[in-house]
């Protein structure tokens, strides 16, 4: 069988000398970024503080709009952070929690991340927090998010794919059901875009955050944060900044005038060397389209833990290609030396405590580097218990 997305593979540099299997933390660099990052350099060193008025000004929306493309959003809904602690942050400062309406709702499994930044806040005490528990480790009841989400639930920020075990949450389920009690859903997509097809404008979500540093080949230093149109001016962050106000050049002094649009969600000066070096990704995952990656990565997950299960390894991601992201996370003994010596191989995944090793196939993995990792991991842990065995016996 031919792999056409394989043609994008020469345009990824470290893909020449690795087997390079950990998309779900970093996706591999474009080459054209070092053409982005030159150009940002030629334009700060020839156009100066122009360059603000010639482009840069306007990059926080216009490098959104090529996320937009990839969640389903339209132009002009889309907006660039630094991260999405910040994009949540900043989401949170829209509300004036107040009893009995000051519930957040999130799973134990969500990315801690999130997690600090709704448990800082509640240490004010105007915020409670509901944590819905899971029997596994691998994935979140539904039912238990139905009855958690009530009345009283303000927020339910909530991670479309867990980042430990890469099970894929019934969203629209969720989010249909905080609508229903007047509650707002946060969809962080980070572990989602670029691997799972979706459309926040379908999923009728409130807001959507993400980043760039995973399946979208961006980089660091690149969140993006979606509002829901009819949102854009009804909400007022506190979390703010001159980027956010209706005349920024004006230089007002006092409270500040929002911008009628997506910009009054944004704040102070931009990251323009993250947004030069992101864009290349999202238009390769525009150029490639997510439905095709989506395909590729049903088949290469489904063959992945068929050969890690045959090699004898336990597989904690869902075996349901409709409940599982693009990753796979194998258990395994002593995993996080497992996943040192595999990385001084030249195969480049990585491990979380509570998991195990986590093995992420893209649009640009061959096939026959699934089998070289499961081999080698099979070599690794056979090597390993051979020498505990070893060094067991000659202790009698």
């Amino acid at each position: 069988m031919t792999d056409e997305l394989l043609k994008w593979r020469e345009r990824f540099p470290i893909l020449d000398k690795t087997v390079y299997l950990i998309s779900h933390s970093l996706g591999a660099m474009p080459r054209e970024v070092y053409d982005s990052m030159h150009d940002y350099a030629e334009t700060w060193a020839t156009r100066g503080v122009r360059a603000w008025a010639e482009g840069w000004w306007d990059m926080p929306v216009s490098i959104g709009d090529e996320v937009a493309r990839i969640i389903g959003a339209d132009p002009g809904q889309v907006v660039m952070h630094q991260n999405v602690s910040i994009c949540q942050s900043l989401i949170l400062s829209c509300f004036d929690p107040q009893p009995p309406r000051n519930k957040i709702v999130y799973s134990e499994l969500n990315f801690p991340s999130v997690m600090y930044v709704y448990e800082a806040h509640a240490r004010e005490g105007r915020l409670r927090i509901e944590t819905v528990k899971s029997d596994d480790g691998i994935t979140v009841p539904l039912e238990r998010y139905m009855e958690a989400i009530d009345e009283e639930t303000l927020l339910v920020p909530i991670s479309h794919v867990l980042f430990k075990s890469a099970y894929l949450q019934d969203v629209r389920a969720i989010i249909e059901r905080a609508h229903e009690v007047g509650a707002m859903v946060v969809l962080d997509a980070y572990q989602s875009a670029g691997t799972v097809p979706f459309s926040v404008r379908e999923l009728n979500v409130d807001f959507a955050v993400g980043g760039s540093v995973k399946w979208l080949c961006g980089g660091p230093g690149a969140g993006y944060l979606y509002v829901r149109p009819d949102l854009q001016r009804k909400l007022e962050p506190r979390t703010t900044g001159w980027m956010a106000h209706e005349a920024p050049f004006a230089f007002e002094g006092g409270a500040i005038r929002y911008a009628p649009n997506i910009t009054r969600f944004l704040h102070g000066s931009p990251s323009i060397p993250a947004l030069y070096a992101a864009r290349s990704g999202y238009r390769i995952i525009n150029e490639i389209g997510v439905e095709r990656i989506r395909a590729k990565s049903i088949r290469q997950t489904t063959r992945l833990i068929e050969m890690a299960e045959d090699a004898g390894f336990r597989v904690i991601s869902p075996r349901n290609p409709n409940e599982r992201g693009g990753t796979i996370t194998v258990a395994v003994d002593h995993a996080a030396s497992v996943t040192k010596e595999l990385i001084r191989r030249e195969f480049i995944v990585d491990y979380r405590p509570g998991a195990g090793v986590r093995i992420s196939p893209h649009f640009y993995t061959k096939d026959e580097e699934l089998d070289l990792v499961i081999r080698e991991m099979r070599s690794i842990v056979d090597t390993r218990a051979y020498a505990e065995h070893e060094t067991a016996g000659a202790a009698f």
